[in-house]
């Protein structure tokens, strides 16, 4: 892993949730934007990606991000980032895109049991994310 010598600003312009859930008895579908951009920037700072995350990075990172829940025999969670990273108030200077899916249970009776799958699809989205960004640490030299 290369750390790029900057500091790196997290933006999430887009969130979109497909395949809510609103079988009776059943809370619907959730993932609060919030919850992921905490996600995100927690990951980036643990894996040392960028020498600091912040609001007024060197970078900008902007990821629109999809989570898809489908049902076949198991519940299924997809996880889908699509990211631009440039010098901040410049267009981006390239552009990645990650995704994963993981299995849930086979029955959903509550929004709990949406969340370790997320939980794991996220992480394996972000890792492949990150590693495509750390392959192109000479861009930001």
């Amino acid at each position: 892993m290369q750390t790029i010598p900057s500091s790196v600003r997290i933006q999430i312009p887009f969130l979109a949730i497909e395949g809510a859930d609103h079988m009776p008895g059943i809370p619907a579908f959730e993932w609060p934007k919030k919850d992921l951009h905490a996600a995100i920037i927690d990951y980036v700072e643990k894996r040392r990606t960028f020498v600091s995350v912040g609001n007024d990075g060197a970078l900008t990172l902007s990821i629109k991000s999809w989570l898809m829940m489908r049902s076949r025999t198991e519940y299924r969670y997809t996880v889908r980032l699509e990211s631009d990273l440039g010098p901040t108030g410049k267009p981006p200077i390239t552009s990645y895109v990650a995704e994963a899916e993981e299995k849930g249970s086979i029955v959903r009776w509550v929004t709990a049991s949406d969340r370790n799958p997320i939980e794991r699809a996220v992480q394996a989205t972000l890792d492949d994310l990150l590693a495509q960004i750390e392959a192109d640490a000479e861009l930001f030299r």
